[in-house]
């Protein structure tokens, strides 16, 4: 036999053991053999011989051809059945799982947490890890088989006294049970992955399968230091989905457990602490078989299901490549904007563009991570079919931003429009204590700033996507004392592996970013961990990285030599400052920074704008016209006349100037072109506001 063959046998035999109940050393004694050699084939050291497996199958009363190939279990299915945690000895209650608190119970989240646990579990770097969000409402004879299948009746005492307390997860089981039995309407989601790692590892001891079903706050991942999660609260989200605190999962592992690796499927569902006649119960419950190991005894645990089983359940997987699907029975989306089925199929979409696009961008010659995709059905019907997520069409010029990074087609400064700028941005990593006292430094890392310009009419420009790990959106920030005639951009900020770098400084600043990070891993902060792991001043370099973003933004937006956009409806210089010539040798002229600028066209086809400066402190008054001009493909812009000008804080107006006092660092104005005098339509040219110098003022 081969190694392999050997190593196939002792996993198989060890399942057949289990699941009658028996011992290796009464399986030796009924063989008339030692409890050594039994071991060894357990082990994988050893196989037996053919009269000893003709003897095993006697054992068993088995037909020795099934011991032969280990093509099917000896013992008949073990009835699967719903164990429920007693309560504590110590009288201890929970009514409800504290981890699900930490998140809303919004499609949004659950894309996020969800979607990010796929991804640190890909399985071949070379290609995308694939995830399909699954839409199911069932009605009629399907929901009525269904609960079937899942020994719903055993369930409603436990959810029966689970909803009869003034508790808040109690009030929310019993409206969501209500509500089942008034509409006979279940809505089931399920999340699937594809080129993952699958849940490997024992049913009790260390290993995905018992991080996610046996244990709360347990981020065991294959790939630790790359993952984007830490907290191991993310698998939380999908029982908070669920309305019934009830997740079903079927698992294809890309590591056999017992010998196999198809088709691994368990329940489990959180209610709050309840008691049914006389007895008190901790809340978790599993759907499994028995468990007939002493140990664990009567605890229902994992089994192999076969494939009518999974169509049963809902968790049939397209094909056998490994990963695992989750089915969030009684799905629902608690912010209150997805409650039908379309709404909750398009938010799927949009979520996983705005948290995701990063990860399906590829470029370089290489895949992208992820390709993510949203169907929904109605009796096993589509009814909306499968829409693949386009993170092009989300998100363009991010996309093309990264893109262009990956295809290494960046510029140094922008010259015109679609171009991608890159800059370099310093993230000093603060020493661990333990390493600081031993007499580590800081080491400086290069984060990657990407910015392009935005599209037309892009509600959401001027920001940066922060990231990093496997492209994992942090949070979006907003850049700071942006300069006067800035215009409209849209950027990445590359950090740790989000760069596709190997030096020594990129797992540093990945793990010191993360440890910058909340449970909800969406800004770079003060956090415990960050101030009791790194030396002190750590959050220092965190408020320096942003700084030092804002001066990369700020750089490359004012470098520009000649943007143009491509087509008139986009607002792409909006605010433009004429600088004023010093007066004699006194000093140089310092320059107001735009805060915030609003602009909009009215119905009668006028520009009304609202600008907020910040102004150097000065010792004499500015005295600046606010000009409007109109954008034009080639010759001088024509000046439009103001219908209305009117100063909002901090300045006042003077036959159309602008006057504001020494030592004034804010001021706002506000202004409606008058369309009389438009060349064109107001909405078919961009609009530029020079901010000159007064005619005979001081400044």
């Amino acid at each position: 036999m081969t190694d392999g063959h050997q190593r196939d046998f002792g996993p198989w035999l060890a399942r057949q053991l289990r699941r009658a109940g028996m011992t290796q050393a009464e399986l030796a004694a009924r063989l008339e053999l030692t409890r050594a050699a039994v071991s060894a084939w357990i082990t994988g050291r050893a196989e037996p011989r053919e009269e000893t497996k003709r003897a095993i199958a006697r054992v068993f009363d088995a037909d020795p051809a099934a011991v032969y190939n280990q093509a099917a279990d000896l013992t008949s299915d073990l009835p699967r059945r719903w164990y429920h945690r007693p309560a504590h000895a110590d009288g201890g209650r929970e009514y409800g799982n504290a981890a699900a608190f930490a998140f809303d119970a919004d499609l949004s989240v659950l894309a996020k947490e969800a979607t990010q646990n796929s991804l640190d579990e890909r399985l071949d770097p070379g290609r995308a890890v694939r995830v399909r969000y699954v839409l199911q409402e069932l009605t009629g004879d399907k929901l009525d088989a269904f609960l079937g299948n899942l020994r719903w009746e055993d369930l409603g005492r436990h959810y029966a006294r689970a909803a009869d307390t003034d508790q808040k997860v109690s009030r929310s089981l019993r409206a969501a049970l209500e509500d089942l039995a008034a509409t006979r309407t279940l809505r089931l989601l399920r999340v699937e992955d594809y080129n993952a790692s699958g849940l490997i590892g024992p049913e009790y001891r260390d290993g995905q399968y018992a991080a996610v079903v046996r244990r709360q706050l347990d981020s065991f991942k294959k790939a630790r230091a790359r993952a984007g999660g830490s907290y191991g609260l993310g698998k939380a989200t999908l029982w908070a989905t669920s309305r019934f605190g009830l997740v079903l999962i079927n698992s294809t592992l890309s590591e056999p457990f017992e010998g196999r690796t198809a088709r691994r499927v368990v329940g489990r569902l959180d209610l709050p602490w309840h008691e049914v006649d006389g007895e008190a119960f901790a809340g978790p419950a599993w759907f499994g078989e028995r468990e007939t190991e002493s140990e664990h005894r009567e605890v229902s645990r994992s089994w192999w299901a076969d494939e009518q089983t999974v169509r049963d359940l809902y968790l049939e997987r397209a094909g056998d490549e490994p990963g695992t699907s989750f089915l969030i029975v009684g799905a629902h989306d608690a912010s209150g904007t997805a409650g039908e089925l379309a709404e909750m199929h398009e938010k799927l979409v949009r979520s996983l563009a705005d948290g995701f696009w990063a990860a399906m961008v590829g470029g370089g010659g290489r895949e992208p991570m992820l390709e993510a995709s949203v169907v929904a059905l109605y009796n096993d019907q589509v009814v909306i079919p499968e829409k693949r997520v386009d993170p092009h069409e989300h998100h363009p010029s991010l996309s093309r931003a990264l893109q262009a990074y990956l295809d290494d087609e960046t510029v140094d400064r922008l010259t015109e429009s679609g171009q991608v700028a890159l800059a370099r941005v310093p993230l000093v990593v603060s020493p661990r204590r333990v390493d600081a006292d031993r007499g580590g430094t800081s080491r400086e890392h290069e984060a990657v700033l990407l910015l392009t310009t935005a599209e037309d009419a892009d509600p959401r420009a001027n920001r940066v996507i922060l990231m990093r790990g496997n492209r994992m959106t942090v949070t979006e920030h907003r850049p700071r004392e942006l300069p006067l005639g800035a215009m409209a951009f849209q950027a990445v900020l590359l950090a740790g592996y989000a760069t596709g770098r190997t030096g020594e400084d990129v797992p540093l600043a990945e793990q010191f970013l993360r440890a910058s990070e909340p449970p909800e891993h969406d800004r770079w902060d003060r956090t415990e961990e960050l101030t009791s792991t790194y030396a002190r001043g750590a959050l220092t370099r965190i408020k320096e990285f942003r700084r030092a973003i804002d001066d990369a933004v700020r750089g490359l937006v004012g470098r520009r030599e000649s943007v143009r956009g491509s087509g008139p409806a986009g607002l792409r210089e909006l605010l433009k400052l004429g600088n004023p010539t010093p007066l004699g040798p006194r000093r140089s002229q310092p320059v107001p920074t735009v805060r915030a600028v609003n602009a909009r066209v009215e119905s009668d086809g006028a520009w009304n704008v609202s600008v907020s400066i910040k102004l150097p402190e000065v010792e004499d008054p500015w005295l600046l016209t606010p000009v409007a001009k109109f954008d034009v493909r080639s010759g001088s812009r024509p000046d439009v006349a103001w219908q209305l000008l009117t100063a909002s804080e901090n300045c006042r107006v003077e036959n159309g100037n602008l006057v504001i006092e020494p030592g004034v660092r804010t001021a706002s104005f506000a202004g409606v072109t008058d369309p009389a005098t438009h060349p064109v339509k107001g909405g078919y040219s961009r609009l530029v506001i020079d901010l000159q110098k007064t005619r005979g003022g001081v400044n």
